[in-house]
């Protein structure tokens, strides 16, 4: 359940820092979805959210 936890507010995150994200790379990876709806693009990074979580919980495992 922790992990859900973890994903739901990284997605958050990724979502709301994504145009600062996308001159990176993040949300381009497979499995990001992007598509445009009236006038409006939206990016959900799904796989960028799944490789940011492991690499935070590496990160405190190793702290």
């Amino acid at each position: 359940m922790k992990w859900l936890l973890t994903t739901f507010i990284a997605l958050l995150v990724l979502t709301a820092l994504q145009p600062w994200l996308s001159r990176l790379g993040i949300g381009r990876l497979p499995g990001d979805l992007r598509f445009k709806r009236n006038g409006r693009e939206y990016v959900l990074p799904f796989t960028s959210t799944i490789v940011l979580s492991l690499l935070l919980i590496l990160l405190t495992q190793l702290v």
